[in-house]
């Protein structure tokens, strides 16, 4: 037979709604009686009916996560996993599981949304991306669902919740790294230039560029898929012109890595011949070779706030919408050198 709260209560002498709060962490419980209570629980082998706590408080104590892509693809860029382990750190505490949109397609990914928010599979959403033309965040907005946006919301950004970086004001101080370093030809390599991230630190670079009165050459502002193939095409046509770039700000550490590949098969040295600075400061940017100069983003605050916001609205209906911006800081490592070229 299993063990009950008021089995639970009985061992511990307290009254049952003690052992209750007890279970949901209320601050209206002594830390002393707390610790009586779970280990009560444990030497009980207590474990809580979670399908009966659903049907009771009407809650399903679980976040759904949106990818912009299919979990496959997108657990193969180390921001993913690590952004994860942010927002589970906060779910773990607060006993919330997460639910992982596992879709191939952007309608097939909306399509998961629809289903678990009219299933009620989800008590609040967090969406992993910001773009224009998006489905998702539009029919989260209409169901009054609470929900959080990792990134810079489109539309009217004070009636969303976002939790993300400035990523214009970071782009710019990666710029102003390299210049105060020398550099006057600056390349620009961004890789989905959909989404507001992206947008943002292409903004932040124009701007650097624009106040030391740097020339922005059409060729060096470019895009990339994370395909070898194409990374090397672009890299070997943008080191062909007349005045190839002294430096690149790469916009994620994985582009960054497969710039590096290509830049050493058409054999320039980094940072000796060019230098390159990326954003995301992930494993990968310390294990490459050269070590990988990198704007950390704090990619396991930006989770751990981002469930800590949606859970917050969902146990106070009342909150006022709020956004939380994460700074930003360069990790200084080996890509990056100073220019001693004649521009």
């Amino acid at each position: 037979m299993s063990v009950t709260i008021k089995d639970v209560a009985k061992r511990a002498n307290v009254a049952p709604s003690t052992v209750s709060r007890v279970i949901s962490d209320s601050d209206k419980i002594s830390e002393k009686t707390k610790q009586k209570v779970r280990k009560v629980m444990e030497e009980m082998n207590y474990h809580l009916n979670h399908n009966a706590r659903v049907l009771v408080q009407k809650s399903t104590q679980t976040i759904g996560i949106v990818m912009k892509h299919s979990a496959n693809r997108s657990l193969h860029n180390p921001f993913f996993p690590e952004v994860l382990r942010g927002m589970s750190s906060y779910c773990h505490k607060q006993n919330y599981s997460l639910l992982l949109t596992t879709g191939n397609s952007e309608e097939a990914i909306y399509q998961e949304v629809v289903n678990m928010v009219q299933g009620k599979r989800v008590d609040g959403v967090i969406v992993l991306y910001s773009k224009k033309e998006d489905k998702v965040v539009p029919f989260l907005q209409d169901c009054n669902i609470p929900f959080v946006v990792i990134g810079k919301p489109q539309g009217e950004r004070s009636r969303i919740m976002f939790v993300d970086n400035d990523n214009t004001s970071a782009a710019k101080e990666a710029a102003m790294y390299l210049i105060q370093r020398g550099h006057k030809r600056i390349s620009f390599i961004g890789d989905e230039p959909e989404y507001q991230v992206v947008q943002d630190r292409l903004a932040g670079y124009y701007e650097a560029m624009k106040e030391h009165n740097l020339v922005i050459r059409e060729e060096y502002v470019q895009n990339l898929s994370q395909n070898v193939e194409e990374t090397r095409n672009v890299i070997e046509k943008m080191m062909n012109i007349p005045e190839p770039p002294t430096a690149i700000i790469s916009s994620a550490d994985v582009n960054a890595i497969l710039i590096m590949s290509a830049l050493r098969e058409l054999d320039y040295n980094v940072p000796k011949d060019i230098s390159i600075i990326s954003f995301n400061n992930t494993i990968i940017s310390q294990l490459s070779n050269p070590s990988m100069t990198s704007v950390d983003i704090q990619t396991f605050q930006l989770g751990f706030e981002a469930a800590k916001c949606v859970i917050e609205s969902i146990q106070d209906t009342n909150m006022f919408t709020k956004s939380v911006i994460i700074p930003t800081v360069i990790e200084e490592r080996d890509s990056t050198g100073y220019n001693k070229k004649e521009d």
